[in-house]
C-alpha cells in the first residue's frame, strides 16, 4: 500500500495554484474547480479542491526536501512568507511552518532516516 492522493480545500483556486506553483511543484490538472500537482521527486501528486462555504482544515500538509534550508530561503527570495523558520524539533525532525492563501498550515521538513526509524519506533501490525 502507498499513500499518494491527499486533497486540500481552498478558497480560491487561481491565487492556490500561484502560491503551490511557487513552491516549485508542477501542475498537472487545471479546472477551476480542481487541481493536481505532482512532487519534484518521487510519484506522489496532491490536488487541491475548490470550496465555496466556510471550512476548517485541521489537518497538516508535510513536504520534505533534504536541503531545507536552502528551499526555505529561495521560496522567501519569491515572496512566500514563513510562521516558523526552520527549527530543529524533539521527535528530531527540522521544520518550517507556512500557510497557503486559504490557510492550510504546510511544514517543509526534512527528517531524512528518523521519518520512517526513530529511535522510538515500534511495529505493531493487525
Amino acid at each position: 500500500m502507498n499513500l499518494n492522493q491527499v486533497t486540500l480545500p481552498v478558497k480560491h483556486m487561481d491565487e492556490a495554484t500561484e502560491f503551490y506553483l511557487k513552491l516549485g511543484f508542477t501542475q498537472i490538472v487545471d479546472t477551476p474547480h480542481y487541481a493536481r500537482f505532482e512532487c519534484t521527486d518521487g510519484n506522489s501528486t496532491f490536488s487541491l479542491s475548490l470550496e465555496t462555504g466556510d471550512f476548517l482544515n485541521g489537518a497538516v500538509i508535510y513536504f520534505e526536501h533534504e536541503d531545507l534550508d536552502q528551499w526555505v530561503s529561495d521560496l522567501k527570495a519569491v515572496g512566500i512568507e514563513f510562521d516558523q523558520q526552520p527549527t530543529d524539533q524533539s521527535y528530531l525532525w527540522r521544520e518550517a511552518i507556512l500557510h497557503d492563501p486559504s490557510g492550510n498550515k504546510i511544514k517543509l521538513y526534512w527528517a531524512g532516516e528518523n521519518r520512517l526509524n526513530p529511535p522510538w519506533r515500534v511495529d505493531k501490525r493487525g
